[in-house]
């Protein structure tokens, strides 16, 4: 249960669905949206399909050198 100082502060009505997260540092509890924020701001910069072809082109140079 989420207290009703916090539910007002975040903004939080009946029914807004929660996502629970476990962290190195301890639970996270979040909306979807600030869920989806944080993703995005981890993921900001990063170039994830140049990674995955090299990690496919090791795994195939390996395969082939086999």
């Amino acid at each position: 249960m989420v207290p009703a100082d916090v539910r007002t502060r975040a903004g939080l009505t009946e029914g807004t669905p929660l996502v629970l997260l476990e962290t190195p540092d301890g639970l996270v509890l979040m909306t979807r949206e600030q869920l989806r924020r944080r993703v995005r701001g981890e993921l900001d910069g990063l170039d994830l399909v140049t990674q995955l072809l090299d990690e496919r082109r090791r795994a195939a140079a390996t395969e082939d050198a086999a």
